[in-house]
């Protein structure tokens, strides 16, 4: 019954809904626009594959589950076997992958009709279908399964108060992910929530989460980069507080302050999550009579600033290489920024309460590398104890690097469990 409503009623609805939105706002309208002869996109695409290889679908609702699906798709297309056909549902993941070398295509997908799903599967023809975390569309997955195409839930999350699981939408769920042939979740407590559907046991495996070998794969290319000569942060200690939002700026600020006013040695890296103008001022000011700041673009004229400004995008995971500690933005305004990208390269890691979005931040706190702080006086506090006991310091970071490479290897698991499913086609 549900499904019915969903087809009849809910799609159109959705749809229309979209159009109406994207009169206002500007994301919605770049989807909408971006969806415009999308099939004859499509077509074209699917025309320059290489017929005698196998085509895997990647389906990501935006950048953050594909950062997720990336180690995985690289180690097919290394191979030489497979076509990578790659979609997504939101525009910020699509515009920024649109370019990625190792897909043979990428396009948003279609609105989740029957009809579309339908077409859309007999056009790419896809030999797997894999979906990554949570964004599955039912008509789409239906599709595939329909064309006799086995279907792939990676890297999969269900939370314990998740509606999915509630009784109103469980059958519902029950009858999709009775569709999947394998869900490999992230951990062992997804996995025990996933229960709830019914699934065969054959049908659920704890993979763990590719993000943890993506962010391992990336740290080891980034400390090559060079970025800073070296030679700016000789006998400093270097913190980096990534992707700040005002909210954590308002916290993390007075300390920053108060950290320079007793420690000559200490230079901090400010990397406001949106580097406007505006912002940039606004950090500039901040400092004004009391410290000197210069920009990152400006770095080949440094004269020992203690406030480095970095004015530039994606280069977050590089700069972290050269930290001691690092502050992790976005925990005080609605959901953490990666941490991974921190504790992977041995450091310290901090970061405001709201960490709901974030499984593995709460793993690197009981894991002893991670620190939460709530007020302006912890922040000072939980700083000034890693700047100044250099033994605490020193173990925080070997128990982040130890999480990390504790938890890699995801991906070996989900390329075997990949090729068995496509053995048994």
């Amino acid at each position: 019954m549900l499904l019915f409503f969903y087809r009849i009623l809910f799609i159109p609805f959705f749809s229309l809904s979209m159009r109406i939105a994207s009169l206002f706002n500007s994301k919605i309208k770049k989807g909408v626009a971006g969806r415009k002869n999308l099939f004859e996109g499509i077509t074209k695409k699917v025309a320059g594959f290489d017929k005698n290889k196998t085509t895997v679908w990647f389906h990501s609702s935006s950048l953050g589950e594909f950062e997720q699906a990336k180690p995985i798709i690289e180690n097919l297309k290394n191979r030489g076997e497979f076509n990578i056909f790659v979609t997504f549902f939101s525009p910020s993941g699509y515009e920024n992958s649109v370019k990625y070398p190792h897909a043979d295509a990428v396009t948003y997908l279609p609105l989740d009709s029957g009809a579309n799903a339908k077409k859309f599967v007999k056009l790419v023809s896809p030999k797997l279908a894999i979906f990554m975390r949570y964004d599955i569309w039912p008509n789409h997955v239906l599709a595939v399964r329909s064309a006799g195409t086995p279907v792939l839930l990676v890297d999969a999350t269900m939370r314990e108060d998740s509606a999915r699981r509630s009784i109103f939408f469980r059958s519902f769920h029950k009858m999709l992910f009775a569709n999947f042939n394998l869900v490999l979740t992230v951990s062992s407590a997804d996995l025990e929530n996933f229960r709830c559907f019914g699934l065969n046991e054959d049908r659920l495996l704890v993979s763990g989460d590719t993000r943890f070998d993506r962010v391992f794969t990336r740290a080891a290319i980034a400390k090559e980069k060079n970025l800073i000569n070296a030679r700016i942060f000789a006998g400093k200690k270097v913190m980096v507080a990534g992707s700040t939002w005002e909210e954590d700026e308002e916290v993390l600020l007075p300390s920053v302050k108060k950290l320079l006013k007793y420690f000559d040695n200490v230079v901090f890296i400010l990397v406001p999550h949106e580097p406007t103008l505006l912002h940039l001022e606004k950090l500039e000011n901040e400092f004004a009579g009391i410290e000197p700041t210069i920009r990152f673009s400006f770095l080949n004229s440094y004269n020992n600033e203690r406030i480095i400004i970095v004015d530039s995008i994606g280069i977050l995971l590089t700069l972290y290489s050269y930290a001691d500690i690092a502050f992790v933005g976005g925990s005080f305004k609605s959901n953490v920024h990666n941490t991974l990208e921190a504790a992977v390269y041995g450091i310290p890691v901090v970061f405001g309460p709201k960490t709901g979005n974030s499984q593995e931040a709460g793993q690197l706190v009981d894991s002893g590398g991670g620190f939460i702080v709530r007020t302006k006086k912890e922040m000072y506090k939980t700083l000034r104890s890693f700047i100044s006991e250099d033994a605490k310091r020193i173990e925080a970071g070997n128990r982040s690097r130890n999480f990390v490479e504790g938890n890699t290897g995801a991906t070996k698991i989900i390329l075997e469990k990949i090729d068995e499913v496509l053995k048994l086609r």
